[in-house]
């Protein structure tokens, strides 16, 4: 009597092989089954289509960079920790965004913000024109946006993906309440059916489409009346990069307030002081950013899918504390129509050729470094943002996932 020879064992590594040679709706459910026995890989390559946009919602729900990272990390240990309980009512992307905005709502219904000082230090700035309220604002590196997946938000989307990733729209958004961001997040931003949208938030659709109305009835309220700013043309992207740089470096105020519009506004998270108008720009950056003759590098990147600096003091400091900050723009026929400068602490998630600061509680980077060869960070707590804890290994977030 022949034997009969045993089945092989369906692996993640065999599926993901299948995976890469052709759509099959079965991979997915193998997987699905493999991850919910246990098995750490399976769940990672279920995960992996989804991660880079699941943070990037995080960020427009919490509008701060290491807060969505705090965020997506809890929501991945929550999909982990539930993944056993997942019955395929629907489908991996929205069981996944359900997780995140929860995460989300949670950790905005238990932070408290500290209340920033009203005037940075060693300075003696103008009275501003008002008082912003979005003081946690962070920027989000373009690095990461470009791994995005290459599909379109869904037909139902109401806002192209380079205007719902500025930083006018992140901070107007702040200021709409939590619920209501989410609810106009997924149908406006993302496009997701009002059936999804309302599973998600774990709503009847009839609420969602209340809180949907009431949300973008906030953001027009929130948005500037203007028109939003127009990305510039290559070329005059480069020149005003051009122009900027050497007036930085030479400290020249009055060519820098040439670049800007007349109506132009300049904010600095967290400190509330937001400034507009030539003249009190010029006032601002004469008194605090270029006083006692300061003059700065800049080294270009790009931020929120807009232009953005690396700034640096050109004369070194005791302790090699020169990083400056990040200059993000928003660009309106080839002038400033808003400079946003955010500070140092920014600076590691930026590729910046070289980031001079040394200080021990910050990275460094040289040109040539390549990225870190240490073990990835498996789990970062929202409590101890500098400590790395192990909590479950299928959820790394690795250093060649950063910029």
């Amino acid at each position: 009597m022949t034997a009969t020879a045993s089945p092989p064992r369906i692996t993640a590594a065999g599926l993901l092989a299948r995976a890469a040679r052709c759509h099959d709706p079965a991979v997915t459910a193998d997987l699905v089954d493999l991850a919910r026995a246990g098995d750490e890989e399976a769940f990672r390559q279920l995960l992996e289509p989804y991660r880079r946009e699941l943070q990037v919602h995080c960020y427009r729900m919490l509008g701060s960079f290491t807060d969505a990272e705090d965020a997506m990390q809890e929501a991945l240990l929550a999909a982990w920790q539930g993944m056993g309980g997942f019955e395929g009512r629907s489908s991996i992307r929205t069981w996944l965004y359900r997780i995140a905005t929860t995460r989300c709502l949670n950790a905005r219904r238990s932070s408290r913000r500290r209340q920033p000082a009203v005037v940075p230090p060693g300075a003696r700035p103008p009275q501003p024109t008002r008082l912003g309220e979005v003081t946690w604002l962070e920027p989000y590196p373009d690095a990461l946006l470009d791994g995005l997946p290459a599909a379109d938000p869904g037909p139902e989307a109401s806002y192209e993906a380079r205007e719902a990733i500025s930083l006018a729209f992140i901070t107007a958004v702040q200021r709409v309440p939590p619920r209501q961001r989410a609810a106009l997040i997924l149908r406006d931003v993302l496009g997701f059916p009002a059936s999804e949208a309302a599973r998600i938030l774990e709503v009847t659709e009839e609420s969602l489409t209340s809180a949907l109305k009431r949300a973008r009835g906030n953001l027009r309220d929130k948005m500037p009346a203007r028109p939003p700013p127009r990305p510039a043309g290559r070329a005059a992207e480069k020149d005003l990069a051009e122009r900027l740089t050497e007036a930085y470096q030479a400290g020249d105020v009055a060519a820098i307030i040439a670049l800007f519009s007349d109506d132009a506004w300049l904010t600095m998270p967290p400190f509330p002081l937001e400034y507009q108008g030539r003249e009190l720009i010029g006032s601002f950056l004469a008194r605090v950013a270029f006083r006692d003759g300061q003059t700065y590098q800049l080294i270009e990147t790009r931020a929120n899918s807009q232009l953005a600096f690396g700034a640096f003091l050109t004369e070194p400091r005791p302790g090699g504390e020169d990083a400056n900050g990040l200059i993000v723009l928003a660009l309106t026929d080839g002038q400033i129509a808003a400079m946003t400068r955010f500070p140092a602490s920014v600076l590691p998630h930026f590729s910046l050729g070289r980031l001079r600061q040394e200080d021990s509680d910050r990275a460094a980077y040289t040109g040539d470094q390549q990225r870190s060869t240490e073990p990835c960070p498996i789990m970062r707590t929202a409590t101890a943002r500098s400590e790395h804890r192990l909590a479950a290994p299928m959820i790394q977030i690795c250093a060649a996932d950063r910029p």
